[in-house]
């Protein structure tokens, strides 16, 4: 059995934290001994509560989290007439853009509203509607990613006994988070899925933990992390545990569609790169013919957040539908965020099998690591 600072502090058997947007991705990790954490932000305060009670139902009581992202930079929008407001500074020429885009792979319009949803969970009253609804359920921790959380959720976890982490990719961006108070810090390199900076797990993680010392604050590294060897080397970094999102995508569980998992196995690590062109940040995703399109020389550039997710989210569920009904045009697109973990996805697993032999793999290489001293 693995004990650090993390496994006391939130009851958990093993230093392994498990993100996913999927509700049994993060049921199962939990189950295994580690802490699944769910993506909240693409969901309504209606559908979070109703997810976080489906989740309990089944946890009996052992420890889960969930992660919002609290972006330190967006555009503004009025807050009496929010979305609109964000669509008019939607210039012409990119709504021209994506509806070239939209015909020359034969895409269908869109016809969901999962675009304003998530504009509406990244401004400052859907943030602090979310968060009421987390912290009206039993959570044992709460992240923020992409910025500083707002002073009251802070509090707020302080007064009821969660946990508040923040995920990171710079030390001053860990200063930051320090100052207003936050538990726990996830040092997340640039080898990560998603937002990253571009910093390297290796370099990045015994800087922070130096900083987290300082503050009595445990550290967790995240960002290429999938196998128990890399969970191994994190430990003997200075970790108090593992963040860890991407491996999660080769899980029988994981709602990511089909074709895009298909596409997961057969890639290499080479084949990811950091993008703005889903949310007008850079997020590490597959990298696609979308990729191609957007760096042509005619190209606008991506807007900021939320922007850029009001231009195109509607449009990305589109091509997940279409490429898993075979539309050729929309399975050139498919893509999803994953980290450079990818080029070691071998085959799908259940996310328990996953979770165990981390673990396992883990306290191997340490038994291993500890003869060298011999």
């Amino acid at each position: 059995m693995i004990r650090t600072e993390l496994t006391r502090r939130l009851g958990v058997e093993a230093p392994l934290v498990g993100f996913n947007r999927s509700p049994e991705v993060v049921i199962e990790v939990s189950r295994a001994g580690g802490l699944g954490v769910l993506a909240v932000t693409p969901y309504t305060p209606e559908q979070l509560d109703a997810q976080l009670t489906w989740i309990e139902e089944r946890l009996d009581g052992r420890p889960y989290g969930v992660d919002l992202l609290l972006p330190a930079k967006r555009v503004e929008g009025d807050a009496d007439d929010y979305l609109r407001s964000l669509r008019a500074q939607i210039p012409e020429e990119h709504l021209r853009f994506v509806d070239g885009l939209m015909d020359k792979y034969g895409i269908s319009k869109a016809g969901t509203t999962s675009a304003d949803n998530w504009a509406t969970s990244l401004s400052p009253s859907g943030v602090d509607e979310l968060l009421e609804v987390a912290f009206a359920h039993d959570i044992s921790l709460i992240a923020s990613a992409l910025g500083t959380p707002p002073s009251w959720m802070v509090t707020r976890a302080k007064e009821t006994g969660v946990a508040v982490a923040a995920l990171v990719g710079a030390g001053k961006h860990a200063q930051r988070q320090l100052d207003l108070g936050v538990d726990i810090l996830v040092a997340q390199g640039t080898e990560a899925g998603g937002h990253t900076g571009t910093v390297s797990t290796m370099v990045l993680t015994p800087e922070i933990v130096d900083l987290g010392a300082q503050a009595g604050v445990p550290v967790l590294a995240a960002g290429g992390i999938a196998s128990g060897r890399q969970m191994a080397a994190a430990l003997t970094l200075g970790a108090a545990g593992v963040w860890c999102g991407s491996v999660w995508l080769s899980s029988n569980e994981d709602i990511t569609p089909d074709v895009v998992k298909r596409k997961f196995l057969a890639a290499r690590s080479t084949d990811t790169l950091r993008s703005p062109t889903r949310t007008g940040k850079p997020a590490r995703q597959l990298r696609t013919v979308w990729h191609d399109e957007w760096e042509r020389e005619d190209a606008p550039k991506p807007l900021p957040m939320p922007l850029q997710s009001l231009l195109v989210r509607d449009l990305w569920e589109e091509i997940d539908r279409e490429a898993e009904a075979g539309e050729p045009g929309a399975k050139e697109l498919a893509s999803f965020y994953i980290g450079q973990a990818v080029g070691s996805f071998q085959r799908l697993r259940p996310t328990r099998e996953i979770t165990e032999r981390m673990i396992a793999e883990c306290e191997a290489e340490l038994r291993r690591a500890g003869g060298l001293l011999g």
